[in-house]
């Protein structure tokens, strides 16, 4: 595959293996200049893991912000200190007294907007250093909590003491502290002991592959299959076509006006579209500018 390919991969990352793992993987297979991936997942979760390609590598920045779904398995009694079932055991509790009606009112409860705390073992930086890097070193730093979305929460089954569930939440959410919340809330506890991405910023497991499958592809010349182009990386975000006129005066960066476009951004989830041109190749990103009556140049692509 040509290293000036652009797009992105869709990876069903296994079990062991960071996300910082997988686009090294990527990038060797690929051959790509740069890559990166959308949404971080911990060496025990698995599922889908956008990786993007050469200049894809500028979309990132929006597909970081989509929507998440997640399988997940709630273990009630006993808490870890990462909160999942890597950490060590720090509290068990009884879950004798814990009902099925008991987990799914308590599970209703965080539907909506909440107010998560970040795990102090998560990637999130404070001052720089990682804040998992801290804690190894028992400098354990906590975050101010943040507001997130759980837009569903499912409870699938009940074999106590595991939970499965299935949520869907906004970027930024963490589903082992969504684990610990819900166990602290049961007044037993509980953590994190499986988790599955099945779905991302409008991609899902059956757009996904396997690690071999890529080399597979790889090794016969056909890598090239595996990788969305650019102008459909961007699934949840409404388009617009420019004839040739509009398209010249976006890649030469003129100033641009309601009056060239109808009013694309009513349907926008982030205040942003993406602009196409008449081949259907991806130009720009635009998105709402504080100038009445006129966008703000996001990402402009020149072919």
């Amino acid at each position: 595959m040509p290293s000036e390919l652009s797009g992105i991969v869709v990876v069903d990352k296994p079990e062991g293996i960071s996300s910082a793992g997988i686009v090294a993987r990527v990038k060797k297979l690929s051959n790509a200049r740069k890559v990166g991936h959308a949404g971080t997942l911990d060496p025990l979760a698995t599922g889908v893991l956008i990786c993007c390609l050469n200049r894809a590598t500028r979309l990132s920045q929006f597909l970081l912000k989509g929507d998440k779904t997640y399988a997940a398995d709630l273990v009630l009694g006993t808490v870890t200190d990462t909160q999942d079932a890597t950490g060590t055991i720090v509290e068990q509790h009884s879950w004798a007294d814990v009902t099925e009606d008991g987990i799914r009112t308590v599970a209703a409860g965080f539907l909506g907007k909440i107010t998560q705390i970040p795990p102090v073992y998560s990637a999130l930086k404070h001052k720089g250093t990682p804040l998992y890097k801290l804690a190894r070193r028992g400098k354990a730093v906590e975050k101010p909590g943040r507001s997130v979305w759980i837009k569903r929460l499912e409870i699938l089954a009940i074999d106590l003491p595991v939970v499965r569930f299935v949520v869907c939440c906004s970027s930024g959410t963490y589903v082992r502290t969504l684990c610990a919340d819900i166990g602290r809330a049961l007044g037993c506890g509980g953590h994190l002991k499986r988790l599955r991405r099945t779905a991302s910023s409008g991609f899902s497991v059956q757009d996904a592959w396997q690690l071999d499958q890529l080399a597979q592809l790889r090794e016969t010349g056909r890598l090239a299959q595996a990788v969305i182009p650019m102008n459909a990386a961007l699934p949840f975000m409404p388009a617009v076509v420019a004839d040739k006129d509009l398209a010249n005066k976006i890649k030469h960066g003129m100033p641009l006006v309601v009056a060239d476009f109808d009013n694309p951004l009513q349907e926008a989830d982030q205040g942003v579209f993406k602009v196409v041109d008449e081949k259907g190749c991806l130009i720009a990103v635009l998105g709402e500018s504080q100038t009445p009556g006129g966008y703000n140049y996001c990402c402009v692509f020149s072919a």
